[in-house]
């Protein structure tokens, strides 16, 4: 029996406003879309159905639109005041991974990585938020993204509420997921290589709409395809129809480039099919069709079978596959055969050999793959007990880093929804598979856990029974450390990458000019000090490197000159003393300093040198090392 609140409509008087809409949507649902204050009604749309004349087309124009969408691309656009600090407490192999695991709202994060990391990207998988109601926590404020995001990891804002961009009233409208996915899928485009390729994993909620973004974004003519995972075998009996599927959408961000190197989009060959019926010394093949489609004047002779005698001609439309003088080598190389049996057409030989070289097609169902069944079971497997619902197998995201990176076993995969970190693991199974030396850049929202939420209960449960703070990238983190031991154990022989830097997003380290007026002299006084007094030279030396462009794994060497601490970052392209006192004396000895270990180096590029601006005791100390550099050719000097 259930019991009344005061939240069933049971309870409440009729609504008269929602029972309108519902008959309207139930007898024009064009006329019923979203608008600023939630479901509205297209007047136009409903002028036309009734004949009005007045209705014009000089508004109308092909794509897709809702409010916001303006504001949602000039978030895209507008710069980061954030910067991300360093983990090492938390990282994996801090001094030699490559990898990167960031925690921290995804579009602050991606705007911080576009100076280092655009255009070297070679593939981005995501799994975003499905948009079912209520299951994405990305409230982005058009002002102040950094602010936003520091309070939403405390749950709250100012007022207590519950940060949730949406809830069970609005989750269901497409316009708040419109506006959280479209400034990321803008700026996740620039990240990516001119070979890279796109992934992203929807149900049928938005699929369509994002196709549309998608289109508008990438072009519609770097669309690959859309494939079809299996992604479960249990039937939902209350549904009308059952879902089994999740969609993959594969864009590229330049699909002129893999329709002139196919091979280089391609999966491995598993060899099944292959056989040597007649012990060819080359190995295992398999028989391939001699025919191609059109009519290609040069390539429509005729074929004589060797043992019956028959000719054959290509099919109406088709020509074989080769010229007559190739066919001849072909025939002459053992290359030609005619069916099993010897009595039928033509057919080419294709080597297992030469097939694993140039690897094989991807098809658009994938059914042979693991179902989220398997995957939970796996994952639980791994952490020791059941954590999350429904993650993605490790199998299907192999594949995808199988397809994207066929010819690049060095690249970077990037997934900026890491969720429980499976393109991560996955890409160190990949490398010890293959031994390949793939990067991976993990992005995800260190979002509260509420163990009162049956979804999240269990996570919860995880977190505080293993001492980690109450949030999902705690988790992304630890499946990260077991699955980098499991690979180890597993692979006795592999020597490959299975660490990771953890980074945080935060406020810059610089501060901002914000004078008490009630308060003005003591404010003057704290703003000498330009840098935060709560922040590490680390913190500084990383924010340095996001904005001049350095890669985060760049290596860094330190060296102590007349008694001070210097940075070398990326042999010698960024040189940086962090000092809190350089006196008149110490500004001659420590650039001359500088100036040797910079010969040293010998860096490939122009050098960028960094102090703190308040250690210099005087103008007089600063102008004077300044001058130093400058003479020994080492111009952007610079003070923070």
């Amino acid at each position: 029996m259930k019991k009344l609140t005061v939240n069933d409509p049971e309870t409440k008087s009729p609504d008269i406003v929602s029972d309108n809409v519902a008959r309207l949507t139930a007898l024009f649902p064009e006329l019923v879309t979203e608008g600023k204050h939630g479901v509205c009604v297209n007047v136009d749309v409903l002028k036309g159905l009734i004949g009005d004349k007045t209705v014009t087309d000089a508004e109308e124009k092909y794509g897709l639109n809702w409010h916001g969408k303006r504001l949602a691309r000039q978030l895209a656009l507008t710069p980061s005041t954030g910067t991300l600090r360093p983990c090492q407490e938390e990282s994996v192999d801090w001094e030699k991974t490559q990898n990167l695991m960031i925690e921290g709202d995804n579009l602050e994060v991606m705007k911080l990585l576009q100076k280092t990391y655009v255009g070297q990207v070679k593939l981005i998988y995501i799994d975003p938020p499905y948009n079912t109601g209520g299951d994405f926590v990305y409230p982005d404020d058009y002002r102040d993204n950094i602010r936003n995001y520091l309070e939403l990891t405390k749950q709250s804002d100012k007022s207590g509420r519950k940060l949730s961009s949406n809830t069970e009233l609005s989750g269901r409208f497409h316009t708040d997921w419109l506006n959280m996915i479209y400034p990321r899928m803008k700026l996740a485009r620039n990240l990516l290589r001119e070979d890279g390729i796109l992934v992203v994993s929807i149900s049928d909620v938005e699929s369509a709409n994002l196709r549309c973004i998608l289109d508008e974004i990438y072009g519609d003519t770097n669309f690959i395809g859309c494939v079809i995972w299996n992604s479960t075998k249990s039937v939902t009996n209350t549904a009308l129809i059952s879902v089994s599927h999740t969609h993959n959408l594969i864009y590229a961000k330049s699909k002129d480039y893999f329709v002139e190197n196919r091979a280089h989009f391609r999966m491995p060959e598993d060899g099944d099919g292959f056989a040597n019926p007649d012990n060819d010394p080359r190995g295992p093949w398999k028989a391939d069709p001699f025919q191609v489609g059109g009519e290609r004047p040069n390539q429509l002779y005729q074929i004589k079978n060797p043992k019956t005698g028959e000719v054959y001609k290509p099919n109406p439309g088709c020509s074989w596959k080769n010229e007559y003088t190739v066919f001849q080598q072909l025939l002459a190389d053992n290359r030609i055969v005619f069916g099993a049996s010897g009595e039928a057409g033509p057919q080419r030989k294709r080597f297992l050999s030469e097939a694993e070289e140039r690897g094989k097609v991807a098809k658009t169902i994938w059914n042979e793959i693991d179902t989220t069944t398997n995957a939970t079971r796996d994952l639980k497997e791994l952490l020791g007990e059941a954590v999350f619902d429904n993650p993605k197998p490790v199998e299907l995201l192999r594949r995808f880093i199988q397809l994207g990176t066929h010819d690049r076993a060095d690249s970077i995969v990037m997934d900026f929804f890491a969720g429980s970190g499976t393109t991560g693991h996955a890409v160190f199974e990949q490398n010890a598979a293959d031994g390949g030396k793939r990067r991976f850049i993990l992005v995800q929202l260190p979002e509260p856990l509420d163990a009162d939420d049956k979804d999240q209960k269990f996570a919860a449960a995880y977190c505080r029974k293993n001492a980690l703070a109450n949030n999902i990238a705690e988790i992304t983190k630890e499946r990260m450390r077991r699955a980098g031991n499991k690979i180890r154990t597993d692979n006795a022989l592999f020597s490959g990458d299975v660490g990771f830097r953890t980074f945080k997003l935060a406020s810059s380290n610089i501060q901002t000019w914000e004078p008490d007026r009630e308060r003005l002299a003591a404010t003057l006084e704290a703003s000498i000090e330009h840098l935060k007094t709560d922040r590490t030279a680390s913190d500084i030396l990383f924010e340095l490197m996001l904005k001049l462009g350095l890669d985060l794994c760049v290596p860094i060497e330190e060296k102590t000159i007349a008694g001070k601490s210097v940075q070398s970052i990326g042999a010698g392209i960024l040189l940086v003393c962090l000092a809190a006192e350089i006196s008149r004396e110490d500004s001659e000895a420590l650039a001359l300093g500088i100036v040797e270990w910079h010969k040293s180096l010998a860096p490939t590029g122009e050098s960028t040198v960094v102090f703190r601006d308040s250690a210099f005791v005087d103008d007089v100390a600063k102008t004077n090392l300044t001058a130093i550099l400058e003479q020994a050719g080492m111009d952007t000097v610079r003070s923070i």
